[in-house]
């Protein structure tokens, strides 16, 4: 009889699958969404296809793509940013989940509206307005239109319809952008949002844009496809930026999501082993899971010693070990763990660290952001 090696604490934790509504993910590794601009006039080719295929064959269970801007004019501001509207861009994508499904890996992608971050002229829709909640940009400075109940019923009509799409094409669940100071995010945020109508106000008011294009991407899809809600408390210009100073004002704002039909969170963190309210060591993503009792993806820095940040200045970063991941993993704090940069600079990093191959990993070079590899 041959003796059979004991799977490694790395192995044993990060190899369980789980169950998202009606989607099983082999492991609890996810490829966290990172804006790549290597799609011309939106459409995702084969390079793109290569990129996330290799990822999902080197060990990764679920790949969220990149963000991908839903049909709605004004949703975008570069034509090298992949859509998910327009038939030669959705026949792109198709080939992109075929690949990863042959792969061996799931795919949803993030369906994205940047709201006033869009520049009036930007691509690929120069023409369009930019529009938020208020008008207001993450700084304050008012020269956006406010939108009218025409123009949000617009764009929760095209994050439904793009939901739909991602079904119909053989996408295995979609995930709404709701983080970084983006549209939805705009709403929630006391400071981009003066509405005094029903989507202003208090926190939950706040947060019923998103809620309405939840329940509507829900009645647009299967009852047993999963819904994804990525949402952040910093914004891409305000890194210090709180929709809630309360684990009580999170839970006003996750509570309409959660009920409108999310299936799991992805609470977005820049370090995810810091606790984000006093009196507990509990992180954003698992306040997030202690507040609805959903599946939750953390993300923040994982395998990397050093945020982002750096990254958008032209630093690296060295690897730093997951031994504090992997205990909170280990006491269900959170479900799962998304990986940027780290997977960015290596198509392997899974493979090598679901096999102990630590000493294999290469630091984050910043470089990286340059090529599709």
């Amino acid at each position: 009889m041959t003796a059979t090696t004991p799977a490694s604490r790395t192995a044993r934790i990060l190899s369980r699958p789980i169950a998202l509504n009606g989607l099983t993910v082999p492991n609890r590794i996810v490829m966290a969404p990172m804006t790549r601009m290597f799609s011309p006039g939106g459409v995702p080719g084969e390079d793109v296809r290569a990129y996330y295929a290799r990822r999902a064959a080197a060990g990764v269970g679920l790949i969220v793509t990149e963000g991908t801007y839903v049909g709605h004019a004004s949703a975008g501001q570069s034509d090298r940013v992949p859509r998910f509207h327009g038939e030669e861009q959705l026949a792109g994508w198709a080939k992109v989940a075929e690949d990863v499904h042959a792969a061996g890996g799931t795919i949803v992608p993030q369906l994205w509206h940047i709201g006033t971050v869009r520049n009036q002229g930007d691509a690929p829709f120069p023409d369009a307005p930019s529009h938020g909640p208020s008008g207001l940009r993450i700084d304050g400075t008012a020269d956006a239109t406010p939108m009218t109940q025409a123009d949000i019923d617009a764009v929760i009509g095209a994050f439904a319809r793009a939901a739909a799409d991602a079904e119909r094409i053989g996408f295995d669940g979609v995930e709404i952008h709701g983080a970084h100071g983006y549209l939805l995010d705009q709403f929630f945020w006391a400071h981009t949002n003066r509405r005094t109508d029903g989507y202003g106000g208090d926190p939950a008011s706040r947060a019923r844009f998103a809620a309405e294009i939840v329940a509507a991407v829900r009645d647009a899809v299967s009852p047993e496809f999963p819904v994804i809600f990525r949402y952040s408390q910093w914004k891409q210009e305000a890194y210090d930026a709180r929709l809630a100073e309360t684990p009580e004002e999170l839970e006003a704002i996750l509570t309409p999501l959660a009920e409108a039909g999310v299936d799991a969170f992805h609470a977005s963190t820049r370090r995810y082993w810091l606790p984000e309210f006093d009196g507990s060591d509990l992180n954003l993503a698992g306040w997030t899971k202690k507040l609805t009792g959903k599946p939750v993806i953390t993300v923040g820095s994982v395998g990397l010693d050093g945020d982002f940040v750096h990254a958008f200045q032209g630093e690296g970063s060295p690897v730093q070990g997951l031994d504090n991941l992997l205990d909170r993993l280990e006491a269900d704090e959170f479900d799962m763990v998304a990986v940027g940069r780290a997977l960015l600079q290596d198509p392997e990093w899974a493979a090598k660290v679901l096999a102990d191959r630590f000493d294999e990993l290469a630091p984050y070079d910043a470089a990286a952001v340059k090529t599709l590899s």
